[in-house]
C-alpha cells in the first residue's frame, strides 16, 4: 500500500521536525496510546489526502478541461464556465455536510466516510470518462457538472467526519497537535495532484510537443482513471478502522441526539457558534487557502504567463517546504490558544497580499530585464490542410533575456491561397531563468505560510465549540459554506474582476483581502475560546 506508507514516512519525518521546533509537552502519552492515534492518523489521512486529491484534480486541469467540455470559440468564456464548473462542487459542499453530518452523529464517523470516499471516487472515476464536447455536444459540460456536484456533497460529509475522528481520539493537551495532520491532507492532495499530471505528460512522449499534444488530447484523463486505484487502497485502509471512542460511549449510553440538525441550528447558543465558526474561522481561512494555492497557480500561469510545467513545480515546491508548518501551528496552538494563531494568519494575508502578488507580475515582466536580440530564434511550419490547397501556418518566436528567461510566441493561423490569412491565434509562455523560478517558489510560500498558520489550528479550534452527538453537524456546516463557498468561489470571483477590470491586474485580490479583514475583526470582537479540558465531557 504505497500511499499509506508514504503518509507514514511523512508523519514521521515531519513529527521529528516539529519535537526539535517545539519542547514536547511535560505531559507525556504511553507509547501505545501514542502508537493507536498514529495508526488513527495514518487511517484517516490518506484516505482524506485522496479524496482532496479527487476534488482538486478538476482544478489543476482547469485550461486544457476548457477546451475539452466548452465550445473553443471563445477561451476566455471557456475558462470561466470551467471555473464556475469547479466552484459549483464548492457551492454543494455545505449541502454534504448537512446531509452526511447528520448521518455521522445518527449511524457514526467510520461508515460515514467510508461512503463518502466511494462517491468521491467512483465520480473522479466517471470525469475520466466523459466524451468531449466536439462528440456529444452541450451532454459533455453537462455531465461534467453533475459529477462535480456529487464530488461536493461527498468531500462535504468526507473532512468533517476524518477531523473529528482523529479529534475524539487525541488527548486534550495534544489535540492541535493531532488534528494539524489532518489539514495537511488538503495541501498534500493538491501537491499529488500536480506531480500526477506532470508525471503523466513528461511519460507520454519524450518530445515535449507531442506530449503536450497528447495530454490535451487524451492524456489528461489518466489522473481522473488512476484514482480509482487510490481510492480502492484506502477503502481496504478504512475497513479496519474502529469507531470513534466518545461517540461509542453516547451510543451506548443512549445519549446520540435524535435529531443533530435541530439540535444544531434551533438552539439559539449552538446557532451563534455556527455563526461565529462561520464568519469569524473558517470563512476567512478558506480564502486564504484558496488564494495562496490555487489563486496564485491561476494567476502564474494566465496573467503572469508563466510555462505550464513551471506554474505547476513552483506551487509543488512551495507546499513541499512549507508542510511542516501546519504541525508547528498546530501543536503551538496546544500551548498558546487556537483564536490568536488563526487571528495572526488572517492579518499576515490581509496586508501582505498586494505586495506578494506585484512581485509575481515583477519577476516575469520582460520589461525589467535585458534582451539579448542575436539570441532570437525564429521557427515557421506550413501543414497542409487535408481536401485543400491551403496551410496551416505556425510560427513560433523565442526572445532570450539576461536573466535566464526566455518566452516562446506561439502565432497560428491559415495559409489561404485566393486571399487574406486569418487573425493569428497567439499564445505566450514565459520560462523562468533559475533565479526567477526560486524567487517565485520563495514568493509563493510565503502565501502557503500564511495558509498554515489560519489553517493549522482550525479544526481543534472548531470541534472544542460542540458537543459530541451533535458536533459532525455542528462543525462540518461552516467549515464547508467558509472553504466550500467563500474559499472555493475565490479563483472565480478573482479572475472575473481581472475580467472586468482590465487596467489593473491585481484587482482581483480585492476579494480575498476583504474577506480575511472582515474575518479577523469578527473573531477579534466576537469568537471566544471554550476550554478545550472539557472536549470530552460534553
Amino acid at each position: 500500500m504505497p500511499n499509506e506508507k508514504l503518509f507514514a514516512d511523512n508523519f514521521l519525518l515531519h513529527d521529528r521536525i516539529i519535537k526539535f521546533i517545539i519542547p514536547k509537552p511535560t505531559a507525556v502519552m504511553p507509547s501505545s496510546q501514542t502508537s493507536g492515534i498514529r495508526k488513527v492518523i495514518i487511517a484517516s489521512s490518506v484516505g482524506t489526502l485522496i479524496e482532496w486529491y479527487d476534488f482538486f484534480i478538476f482544478g489543476s486541469l482547469a485550461t486544457v478541461i476548457s477546451n475539452q467540455f466548452f465550445p473553443k470559440t471563445n477561451p476566455t468564456a471557456a475558462l470561466l464556465s470551467t471555473l464556475a464548473t469547479f466552484a459549483v462542487g464548492f457551492i454543494v459542499r455545505p449541502f454534504g455536510a448537512l446531509v452526511f453530518g447528520r448521518l455521522g452523529d445518527l449511524v457514526g464517523r467510520k461508515y460515514t466516510f467510508l461512503l463518502t470516499l466511494i462517491i468521491m471516487g467512483g465520480s473522479t472515476f466517471a470525469i475520466g470518462l466523459v466524451p468531449k464536447y466536439e462528440t456529444i455536444g452541450f451532454a459533455a459540460p453537462l455531465i461534467v457538472l453533475i459529477l462535480r456536484l456529487l464530488q461536493g456533497l461527498a468531500l462535504g460529509g468526507e473532512y468533517g467526519g476524518a477531523a473529528i475522528y482523529v479529534a475524539e481520539h487525541s488527548p486534550d493537551h495534544r489535540r492541535g497537535y493531532f488534528t494539524s495532520w489532518i489539514q495537511t491532507t488538503a495541501s498534500i492532495g493538491f501537491f499529488v495532484s500536480l506531480g500526477v499530471i506532470l508525471l503523466t505528460r513528461h511519460v507520454l512522449d519524450s518530445d515535449q510537443t507531442k506530449s503536450i499534444a497528447k495530454f490535451n488530447d487524451w492524456g489528461w484523463r489518466i489522473p481522473f482513471l488512476i484514482s480509482i486505484i487510490l481510492v480502492g487502497v484506502s477503502i481496504y485502509i478504512r475497513l479496519k478502522m474502529n469507531e470513534s471512542p466518545l461517540f461509542m460511549k453516547l451510543k451506548s449510553e443512549g445519549k446520540t441526539s435524535s435529531n443533530p440538525l435541530k439540535e444544531s441550528f434551533t438552539h439559539k447558543e449552538n446557532l451563534k457558534m455556527v455563526l461565529l465558526a462561520l464568519f469569524g474561522a473558517t470563512m476567512a481561512q478558506g480564502v486564504i487557502w484558496y488564494t495562496g494555492q490555487f489563486y496564485a497557480q491561476s494567476f502564474i500561469e494566465n496573467v503572469c504567463k508563466i510555462d505550464f510545467d513551471q506554474s505547476r513545480t513552483i506551487l509543488i515546491w512551495a507546499i513541499f517546504f512549507t508542510t511542516p508548518f501546519f504541525v508547528v501551528f498546530g501543536t503551538w496552538s496546544d500551548k498558546v490558544g487556537r483564536k490568536w494563531i488563526i487571528v495572526a494568519g488572517m492579518l499576515l494575508a490581509t496586508i501582505s497580499y498586494r505586495f506578494l502578488f506585484s512581485q509575481l507580475l515583477q519577476v516575469s515582466d520582460e520589461k525589467n530585464k535585458t534582451e539579448i536580440a542575436q539570441l532570437q530564434q525564429v521557427k515557421t511550419t506550413l501543414t497542409p490542410i487535408p481536401n485543400s490547397s491551403n496551410s496551416l501556418r505556425t510560427t513560433v518566436t523565442k526572445n532570450f533575456y539576461d536573466d535566464g528567461m526566455f518566452i516562446s510566441e506561439t502565432k497560428k493561423d491559415t495559409l489561404y491561397i485566393d486571399h487574406a490569412s486569418t487573425k493569428p491565434e497567439i499564445r505566450i509562455a514565459k520560462t523562468l531563468g533559475n533565479s526567477g523560478y526560486w524567487k517565485m517558489v520563495f514568493i509563493v510560500s510565503i502565501m502557503i505560510f500564511n495558509v498554515t498558520i489560519a489553517y493549522g489550528p482550525i479544526v481543534s479550534f472548531l470541534v472544542e465549540l460542540f458537543p459530541t452527538k451533535i458536533r459532525y453537524t455542528s462543525m462540518s456546516l461552516p467549515y464547508h459554506i467558509g472553504n466550500g463557498i467563500f474559499g472555493g468561489l475565490t479563483p472565480f470571483f478573482a479572475t472575473l474582476l481581472t475580467t472586468i477590470y482590465t487596467s489593473d491586474k491585481l484587482v482581483g485580490l480585492t476579494y480575498p483581502i476583504v474577506i480575511s479583514l472582515v474575518g479577523a475583526i469578527i473573531c477579534i470582537l466576537y469568537v471566544n475560546e471554550k476550554n478545550k479540558k472539557s472536549f470530552d465531557t460534553i
